[in-house]
């Protein structure tokens, strides 16, 4: 942990990336706000706008006396250029704490999530943590998607960390910049073992996109964000640990949920058949 001037403790580092957020980013500020801290460590908060046309910047600088009174830091960094990779890279150089966690605008998380994780993590051996993913979605199409995706046994039962995740300084120690890639992610969950990822109890609520095409674009930048892995990092792929989906278990959802079964598997089916337009990035909403 690192000493400030008055003698407290940075011991986590909260890096928030955010490109045109400024539409969310209060939601996700103030849930990070309203965190229940019983600890006398200090925590950094960084938001990185990057490449934004909007006031992500202004809006996150509002909270700025807020996280003062809490006796935390806000910092937020202003980049010109866009890319999320590098705006994770500008915050890893601004952070303070041994635990890093890396966190996008469209989230928002439970109040006892920072305090878990930093349970989790506050040890030498390397460490990788998220919270209890809660899928949201709005539209009728979109919510039926959700209830399938949700009983993915990876979904499921794993650790994705979709939209968060925390490394100890052992864990970060793994791999040096953010390399350019499609899916941040599964590259950083990769970098562990099973058992060296960790689930709190506390949750986050994570937003889908919105509609089919939507859903489809998404699911192709997953589906492309995979591959690349696959065939620039294939020493990373003995720690994956998906469970298998078995022909039983998704008949079974089918004749329970027909129409989500059916919405699920026809995004599936188009994003694959399209894979070609996975270009650019697009989000998870």
């Amino acid at each position: 942990m690192i000493a400030d001037r008055d003698g407290t403790e940075t011991i986590l580092s909260v890096i928030l990336p955010a490109s045109n957020e400024a539409a969310l980013i209060g939601d996700c500020l103030g849930s990070v706000l309203r965190s229940d801290w019983s600890l006398p460590n200090r925590v950094q908060v960084i938001v990185v706008a990057n490449g934004c046309q909007d006031d992500t910047a202004t809006r996150a600088r509002s909270f700025t006396s807020q996280f003062a009174d809490k006796g935390w830091t806000l910092e937020v960094i202003e980049r010109q250029e866009g890319g999320k990779l590098p705006a994770l890279n500008a915050g890893d150089a601004a952070a303070q704490g041994p635990i890093r966690l890396y966190l996008d605008a469209d989230v928002t998380i439970d109040s006892l999530l920072l305090q878990q994780i930093v349970a989790l993590l506050d040890r030498p051996a390397p460490g990788y943590a998220s919270g209890a993913l809660r899928i949201r979605a709005k539209g009728w199409v979109s919510r039926a998607y959700a209830r399938i995706w949700r009983q993915v046994p990876f979904m499921r039962q794993g650790v994705p960390g979709c939209g968060v995740f925390a490394v100890n300084q052992a864990g970060r120690a793994r791999w040096g910049g953010f390399p350019e890639i499609i899916s941040d992610d599964t590259f950083v969950r990769l970098s562990f073992q099973p058992g060296e990822r960790l689930k709190t109890k506390a949750g986050y609520d994570w937003p889908i996109a919105e509609g089919f095409k939507a859903l489809a674009k998404v699911r192709r930048r997953q589906d492309a964000g995979v591959q690349e892995i696959e065939a620039l990092y294939p020493d990373l792929l003995h720690n994956d640990d998906k469970s298998p989906f078995p022909a039983g278990e998704k008949l079974r959802l089918a004749l329970r949920d027909p129409i989500g079964f059916a919405i699920y598997t026809a995004v599936a089916l188009y994003s694959k058949l399209t894979r070609k337009q996975a270009k650019g990035w697009s989000r998870s909403r």
